[in-house]
């Protein structure tokens, strides 16, 4: 009998146990990083805003000019189905279109079929919620959006992975990649938050709208606090009271340490543990919890 519990995969129209997932060594997706792809989680037996990543998802193949056979509706079912296969009531599932593999000799990317794949595994963290994170400011620059778009999820990660080397180099954890003027950017995974005198500012543009990035901006507007889309510089940032990282693999995380300095006192601050705090909360409301039914 198959074995689920380590994770799930959906390839080729079929469900198969994740250590049997694999994807042709000629697809586009492997060769070129000429993919797609967005992650949701699941917790305590219910999708976390699903909709939101299932449009982002479309919207990225769309501006990639991709496409593939299955309704938003047929996605859903599709990751229901691979959950319900690990059992897990905590999980990370991850949606991804590949290029595919092109004609013999070709390197035309409107002659490949597009493929799809679903993957479902036990909830990754990048930190616990009661921990903080060492981030170092990275001098590496993250790839412009003039020439990655940013805001459709990607595997360009080169400069990412070029910052947490940097990062481990100097006896960080996680990296901030900046833009050319040396302002802040995001981290791998991530987007960044600094507050100062109770005000929250993350950067405008360049970074991928993430959802939690999205879910913490209208939590911080529903308590109250000044959200300001703009320019993070790097002196901000060293000198914030407060900083958090968001990402579906964690929520919202605090950030204790910029370049072995402390933030603040050391600790996550009031204003992030009320964002936490609320954030998990939301994970009950039904307007973006989707119950997975586990006994069909």
């Amino acid at each position: 009998m198959a074995d689920y519990s380590k994770g799930s995969a959906y390839i080729d129209g079929q469900l198969v146990p994740i250590a049997e997932a694999k994807i042709s060594l000629l697809d586009w997706g492997f060769l070129h990083s000429d993919a797609t792809y967005d992650v949701v989680h699941v917790w305590d037996g219910k999708f976390f805003r699903l909709d939101d990543h299932l449009q982002r998802f479309y919207s990225g193949m769309d501006k990639l000019r991709m496409s593939i056979p299955y309704s938003q509706e047929q996605v859903q079912e599709i990751l229901s189905d691979c959950v319900k296969a690990t059992g897990l009531r905590e999980s990370y599932v991850e949606i991804i279109t590949t290029r595919g593999t092109p004609q013999p000799g070709s390197r035309d990317p409107r002659l490949c079929s597009n493929k799809f794949f679903a993957f479902a595994i036990p909830f990754v963290w990048i930190t616990q919620p009661d921990q903080g994170l060492h981030l170092v400011i990275s001098e590496t620059q993250r790839i412009p959006a003039a020439s990655v778009d940013p805001v459709v999820k990607n595997y360009h990660w080169l400069d990412l992975v070029k910052g947490q080397f940097e990062a481990y180099d100097k006896g960080g954890e996680t990296a901030a990649l900046v833009d050319a003027e040396g302002n802040i950017m995001e981290g791998p995974g991530f987007n960044i938050f600094a507050i100062k005198d109770s005000v929250i500012t993350t950067p405008a543009n360049g970074v991928l709208q993430g959802v939690t990035r999205k879910t913490a901006m209208q939590l911080a507007h529903e308590h109250g606090y000044e959200m300001i889309e703009g320019t993070l510089t790097a002196d901000l940032l060293r000198s914030a009271e407060e900083v958090f990282a968001t990402s579906t693999a964690g929520g919202i995380m605090a950030i204790s340490k910029i370049d072995g300095k402390d933030v603040g006192n050391g600790g996550i601050g009031p204003i992030t543990k009320t964002l936490q705090e609320a954030y998990w909360a939301l994970h009950e409301h039904p307007d973006y919890a989707i119950d997975i039914d586990y006994s069909s």
